[in-house]
């Protein structure tokens, strides 16, 4: 059977993921404090220092019972830190994990950052921990993020019709997935091409 991460790097030319820390908080609170609309389509508001320190150390806590492993993403081409992304719902079990909570401040989208941090995230799990199931999701609305997950290799798999809530009221979800056998038979491939290009 397969083990939760422990103090897991990944990196390469462009960035650097590591775990995300509750003493990263001021390297992430200007994103809350400065840019909201990078929250729009989150289910909590993250507007303030303390709502973005609330939002880490939930998520390291998470860490700590082994349902999550978030990190805190380092743009080495601006040389500062860029945002964060995830594994949640880990199902060790299952062989099977999501991919996700993945925001950049404003500077550092589309700037080929997010494509070099899924092939990092997507490598690892597909080739290093042993997973047969990366499963993404994403507000129904958010058309940016729809459009960059298909563009990665992502294959849609349906909605979740009002299955959480958000700041809006309750929305609908889109899922999407890659399998182990579709990352090694292309997938994988194309994504270099693209960060290449």
């Amino acid at each position: 059977m397969i083990s939760f991460p422990q103090d897991l790097v990944l990196e390469d030319e462009r960035v650097l993921l590591r775990p995300l820390e509750k003493t990263d908080l001021d390297f992430l609170a200007p994103f809350a404090i400065n840019e909201s609309d990078i929250w729009k389509f989150y289910m909590t508001p993250i507007n303030s220092r303390e709502h973005m320190q609330q939002y880490i150390g939930i998520t390291v806590d998470q860490r700590a019972l082994q349902k999550e492993y978030p990190f805190i993403i380092f743009d080495k081409k601006a040389n500062a830190y860029a945002g964060s992304s995830r594994f949640y719902e880990i199902q060790l079990n299952n062989l099977a994990t999501q991919l996700g909570y993945t925001w950049y401040g404003k500077s550092f989208q589309r700037t080929g950052l997010n494509r070099h941090c899924k092939l990092l995230m997507l490598q690892y799990a597909f080739e290093k921990w042993g997973m047969e199931r990366v499963e993404f999701r994403a507000h129904s609305k958010n058309e940016r993020s729809i459009e960059a997950m298909k563009a990665i290799g992502c294959v849609v798999e349906g909605i979740l019709r009002s299955c959480v809530v958000d700041v809006t009221g309750r929305r609908d979800s889109i899922v999407l997935s890659i399998l182990k056998n579709e990352w090694l038979g292309g997938v994988k491939e194309k994504l270099i091409k693209q960060i290449k290009d």
